[in-house]
């Protein structure tokens, strides 16, 4: 089991990526139960106080990544700046989290305003992605969210997003978000 935890180690630290579970399964040649049993036992190592890293199941994978009170040393190491999401941007980016797959109509009517430049910026960021066209007059784009978005907000699927109901004080932002959209088309 040692020898099999330190390569997951090196795979996980070489990887700029979340690696897959069937993915690592493959590249170590090891079976389902004793790589489950080895990635538990080193989350459960990294998770001790004093450690610099964790290892977490993010966008559908494992990725060793910095503990968020360290990232202020992280970003002077490598000298960039964190990802920084205007209002517009942040509240275009929640709509479709949580609305996806949405078509640019559907988000311009919840937010009440022209969200094609917002959309457009987020997909260059790699955060919002076609995922299709909707069976409509004009097959208009489907958005949704990507790997990026997972990985960014440490989310292991769109599941472990907070639901609507936690974010107190906004009971319209929740109500608009639970709207039938058929009509915005």
């Amino acid at each position: 089991m040692p020898d099999l935890k330190a390569r997951i180690e090196a795979l996980l630290f070489a990887s700029d990526q979340p690696l897959r579970f069937d993915r690592l399964l493959s590249l170590l040649e090891a079976d389902t139960e004793s790589l489950r049993n080895a990635l538990q036992q080193l989350q459960h190592e990294y998770y001790h106080p004093g450690r610099g890293i964790v290892l977490q199941e993010v966008a559908g994978g494992f990725q060793l990544r910095t503990r968020p009170e360290y990232a202020p040393w992280v970003l002077k190491l490598t000298r960039s700046r964190a990802l920084r999401l205007s209002r517009a941007a942040t509240e275009t980016l929640a709509v479709v989290a949580y609305r996806q797959p949405i078509t640019r109509a559907e988000v311009e009517y919840l937010r009440g305003v022209d969200s094609g430049g917002v959309l457009r910026a987020l997909m260059e960021k790699q955060l919002v992605r076609c995922v299709g066209k909707k069976d409509v007059p004009g097959r208009p784009l489907l958005y949704g969210t990507g790997q990026k978005f997972l990985e960014l907000f440490g989310l292991k699927g769109l599941s472990d997003l907070p639901q609507l109901s936690e974010f107190a004080g906004d009971e319209d932002l929740a109500l608009s978000m639970e709207l039938d959209f058929d009509h915005a088309e």
